[in-house]
């Protein structure tokens, strides 16, 4: 008797209209299935894009699922007019292109937010931003782009699509292609694969920082950023374009940090790195370290950091990783 109360009790949970766990799996189920749906898409759309051809089986290793599910997707994408089979080449309809690209505006608003509002790392933006894409309501994308101030481009230098599915046009160049002695400003980081991305970030790579190549050939490329010689192979490089600067142009990167100021040295600040956004740059600010401030080393504690500098007759502690972000020039 217990053991069929048991059976009733558990029968009772499964089919527990609105709670139960049939409900639970059946909402779960439709959830991976939208989600894989508009992954496909995005997976479709970066092929257009990249001028790549896009099978089944690209689709499978992208989604990193079976040619057979890949294949059930496809149909079912072909079905909804979502896509077209053209030579065994899968190619989008303008009302499939209009909805990969509401999803990638979504994943690029929340990559900006994540980046500017939350001032979560680099290495973070993506994987979040992709947790989160398939949540958001196009209403929700609406309001978060007015609170970002519509932005153009996303944390990486991609660019963000309106709400009507215009995309701005890029400029620039693989850093492959920058001759010796010629300067560039970094205008795009290809965040895939992640682990390519958390190198070139780990060596303190991002949009806007300006470098000078110094030694160029096929098997490694050698070039100067923030003061520091950088080694890359070139398939690694590939990752990361870049546009052309003059050598007269001013660079931020040409001054010294304020890590590197010396015990009783003195200097004034001439800006803050792009790569220091959001609530951190914010903090900064707020502590006078802006633009035409006077700072000086004033001492470090035991094990080296935080080191205090006095700013407009206060001291302030700051970790190495923060003094990097703020270029500096002696007095």
């Amino acid at each position: 008797m217990e053991i069929l109360l048991v059976i009733a009790l558990f029968v009772v949970i499964l089919a527990l209209p609105g709670r139960g766990l049939f409900r639970r799996m059946k909402r779960a189920a439709t959830r991976n299935r939208k989600e894989l749906f508009e992954d496909a898409l995005k997976h479709l759309y970066d092929c257009e894009y990249k001028k790549r051809s896009c099978n089944v089986m690209s689709i499978a290793g992208n989604l990193n699922i079976s040619n057979s599910d890949a294949s059930t997707i496809v149909e079912k994408l072909e079905d909804m007019g979502l896509l077209t089979l053209s030579s065994g080449e899968l190619i989008l309809t303008s009302e499939g292109r209009s909805y990969a690209l509401k999803v990638i505006r979504i994943h690029r608003l929340l990559e900006k937010y994540f980046a500017d509002e939350e001032g979560l790392e680099e290495t973070y933006w993506h994987s979040e931003a992709e947790n989160l894409e398939h949540t958001i309501t196009q209403a929700e994308a609406d309001e978060l782009a007015v609170r970002l101030n519509n932005p153009v481009f996303d944390p990486h230098g991609d660019p963000i699509p309106t709400a009507d599915g215009d995309i701005p046009a890029i400029s620039g160049k693989p850093l492959t292609s920058l001759s010796v002695g010629e300067y560039g400003q970094i205008t795009h980081i290809e965040d895939e694969p992640e682990a390519v991305y958390k190198q070139l970030v780990a060596m303190g790579l991002y949009p806007g920082k300006h470098i000078r190549m110094i030694q160029s050939d096929s098997k490694r490329l050698t070039f100067e950023a923030g003061g520091e010689e950088c080694v890359l192979a070139p398939i690694l490089a590939d990752n990361i374009t870049v546009s052309e600067l003059m050598p007269t142009e001013k660079q931020l990167s040409e001054f010294k940090t304020l890590d590197k100021l010396q015990p009783g040295e003195a200097a004034y600040i001439v800006g803050l790195s792009r790569a220091c956004r959001g609530q951190q740059r914010r903090r900064l600010m707020d502590l006078g370290l802006i633009p035409g401030t006077n700072v000086r080393y004033a001492m470090a504690s035991p094990g080296g950091e935080p080191v205090a500098y006095e700013i407009m007759g206060t001291k302030i502690a700051l970790r190495k990783q923060q003094a990097r972000q703020i270029f500096i020039q002696h007095n």
